[in-house]
């Protein structure tokens, strides 16, 4: 299987090939993680869409630069044309950057960045784990551990919503699927610690690594960083450790569970190389985390913003379901996605060239007033909510989105019984990345149960 190739764009031209058909002034760096230290910027992106739904930005240094598509009709043509877009050329980050570290080189190996047949044949091997009929097995499990964190929660009052609840669920459930041990998985909370805290730093650091610089990002740091380095690696290596060791086991004594199907999934008939058995185990830790995380926190987020709105779902406790897409749509927390044209083509009446970057920016896509009418209220009845691409559209749709929205429903629907008031009660800390909206932290208040 050939590798994605080596994606960081040095040296050579700068800016697009063609004469820009959008040209636009002063348009927001969507390069720099500084521009998303609040969150995604809205209102630069709906001037985007407004007046450059295919836009050239700069970046900085010998970086050449990248066309940004804000609408969502065009977001969903290139997220469809993996033969023209490709993921596998270039990878799916604005960013890449080849690296001796573990952690850099398994960010480029994983089915995310592979087109098909490969990817594929990847995805049919994850698909059993993610169907209706293993998620109604799997609902049971999720609905008691959030009664479990609800009652940790209960008497407090007031706490940080991201420790106690949002940062907790996702990697419980994550592991439920896999099948790791109970007695393995604090190991879990430890990893992805440090992979939140590195994927910050390297955004910051990185200058527009989009977030996925991680390790390669963090390479080189002032000297009282050498501690934080230090842990970093000792926790990023006992990951890869135990991913390599559990897949090896999980290859000679397969059991029903996610973590067999990626030690035992093959492609043209044989086993995945080491290299890609690490990048698998990344993306599953790190994509099977992240984006339900920072959805749980963003929805407490709207709906103490829009209270109208969150009393139609105490009033009518069956319009949840549809209002899971609605809160999904307006936090997209996967901000964009990269492809790379593999020939010279057009989107919008604009001209790309063959081998130029096309980043998707999801959230705007979600926000585009042609699909969605008032697109920036909350309107937990919205008719064509589950319209929103949040979880990408075509072959590289996220395969975990149904156990994303299993969450969802299941947390609020405890939380909207349980602590009705619960309500947003101080500032968000969002840390400045430009590839996920990662809540860091999230203070809420709420009438406390008696015990």
């Amino acid at each position: 299987m050939e590798l994605v190739s080596e994606t960081v764009e040095v040296g050579g031209p700068k800016g697009p090939a063609a004469a820009k058909r959008y040209p636009i002034a002063d348009p927001v760096a969507l390069w720099d993680p500084a521009a998303f230290k609040n969150g995604p910027p809205l209102e630069a992106l709906a001037r985007l869409r407004a007046e450059a739904p295919v836009a050239w930005i700069d970046e900085p240094g010998e970086r050449r630069g990248f066309w940004a598509l804000t609408r969502y009709d065009d977001v969903m043509r290139v997220n469809g044309d993996y033969e023209t877009f490709s993921s596998q050329r270039g990878g799916i980050l604005m960013a890449h950057q080849r690296s001796d570290m573990q952690l850099a080189k398994a960010s480029l190996d994983a089915m995310i960045n592979l087109d098909a047949p490969a990817h594929l044949q990847l995805r049919r091997e994850h698909m059993p784990y993610f169907t209706p009929s293993y998620l109604r097995g799997l609902s049971d499990r999720v609905e008691g551990e959030v009664t479990r964190l609800l009652d940790v929660m209960a008497p407090m009052g007031s706490c940080d919503l991201v420790p106690n609840l949002s940062a907790q669920l996702p990697l419980f459930t994550l592991c439920e699927i896999l099948g790791v041990p109970m007695e393995d998985r604090p190991k879990f909370l430890t990893w992805m610690h440090y992979l939140e805290l590195a994927n910050s730093f390297a955004a910051e650091r990185a200058g527009g690594a989009g977030g996925g610089g991680l390790e390669g990002a963090v390479a080189e740091v002032p000297p009282e960083m050498k501690a934080f380095l230090d842990a970093f690696r000792a926790a990023i290596d006992d990951m890869f450790e135990y991913g390599r060791y559990m897949l090896k086991k999980r290859r000679e004594d397969p059991q029903a569970d996610l973590m067999t199907a990626i030690a035992r999934a093959q492609i043209d008939g044989e086993f995945l190389a080491d290299e890609y058995l690490d990048g698998s185990w990344l993306l599953i830790v790190f994509a099977g985390n992240d984006t339900t995380r920072n959805t749980l926190s963003g929805t407490m987020k709207l709906l103490s913003e829009f209270p109208s709105e969150k009393a139609k779902l105490i009033a009518k406790p069956e319009l949840l379901g549809g209002a899971v897409n609605e809160f999904i749509r307006m936090i997209s927390p996967v901000i964009y996605m990269r492809r790379t044209a593999t020939c010279d083509v057009e989107v919008a009446g604009q001209a790309i060239a063959e081998g130029e970057k096309v980043i998707m920016y999801y959230g705007s896509a979600n926000r585009d007033e042609l699909v969605f009418p008032n697109p920036d209220v909350l309107d937990v009845e919205r008719a064509n909510a589950e319209k929103h691409i949040a979880f990408g559209y075509g072959p590289h749709t996220c395969i975990g989105k149904r156990v994303a929205q299993l969450q969802l429903e299941a947390v609020y629907r405890q939380i909207l019984t349980r602590f009705p008031d619960m309500h947003q009660s101080g500032p968000i800390d969002v840390a400045p990345n430009n590839f996920v909206y990662a809540i860091r932290s999230l203070p809420v208040s709420f009438t406390p149960e008696k015990r």
